[in-house]
């Protein structure tokens, strides 16, 4: 298993908004889960989910990026219309298989446990391998679509989790397995609940510090916890969990930055 990276290239983490953060690591530049829309009624086969908050930077501030990564493409509070235009003029995007067929263009598949080097500009690679997420309760795969998750590393890199929209600490002990201890977890939250599933479809904030502490992180980002009405949970219910969590615990505000 690896150890915490050695002092070295910093993580830098701005979060935009519902799943949507910018990072920046060794000098590569990555958009997580592109979303755009101004708030209101996103369909989504025949119900709608709905937004809450307006998106806190655009495509053109925020410019281009070295990839996407995209945890899925079938529900709108991940991937938006504007998201869509953005992942179309986008260099990569890493993202399901099912993604990669329905949108194209440079969306590549990343299975599980497979991996993509992407150059750094000083030399060397960041490699991005594809793991597990589960969109749900058990057995609600079905109903929920395919979903992955990312894991971050490279030399004197800190290893870092994008969890995407997972509900199972189960696939987080797998994960641990393979990559623990983390220096970053970017973790889902929100115990999104909608009435095509009985149960969480993401984290709740207690399954969130409980997968910090699996994953044995060093520092926990949460994303995907606000701005849409489908979650149970947000804001004000994420702190208490974390109260006496080791890590450092950064709840950020919309449009905040922080490097770990």
């Amino acid at each position: 298993m690896p150890e915490h990276s050695p002092a070295g290239p910093a993580l830098t983490v701005r979060y935009l908004g519902g799943p949507t953060a910018l990072l920046e690591i060794g000098g590569v530049r990555l958009l997580v889960d592109p979303t755009f829309d101004a708030p209101g009624e996103h369909p989504v086969g025949d119900r709608a989910l709905t937004k809450t908050m307006d998106a806190v930077a655009g495509p053109d501030e925020i410019g281009p990026v070295d990839a996407v990564l995209l945890s899925h493409d079938q529900h709108p509070d991940n991937l938006d219309d504007g998201g869509r235009a953005y992942v179309l003029a986008a260099p990569l995007t890493l993202s399901t298989g099912i993604a990669a067929e329905r949108l194209g263009g440079t969306v590549r598949a990343l299975p599980n446990w497979e991996h993509a080097e992407l150059p750094r500009p000083g030399g060397g690679t960041l490699r991005v391998t594809g793991v597990p997420a589960q969109h749900g309760p058990d057995g609600t795969e079905h109903l929920t679509g395919p979903v992955t998750g990312f894991v971050l590393t490279g030399d004197g890199l800190p290893t870092t989790y994008v969890s995407g929209d997972n509900a199972s600490l189960d696939v987080v002990r797998e994960i641990a397995g393979r990559f623990a201890p983390f220096d970053v977890a970017l973790l889902f939250a929100g115990a999104a609940r909608t009435p095509l599933v009985d149960g969480d479809l993401t984290l709740g904030s207690a399954a969130a510090a409980e997968a910090a502490a699996i994953l044995r992180a060093r520092e926990v980002v949460p994303l995907h916890f606000e701005g849409w009405t489908h979650f149970s949970q947000g804001r004000d219910t994420l702190t208490e969990p974390f109260a006496s969590f080791p890590a450092g615990f950064h709840l950020l505000d919309p449009g905040q930055e922080i490097t770990l």
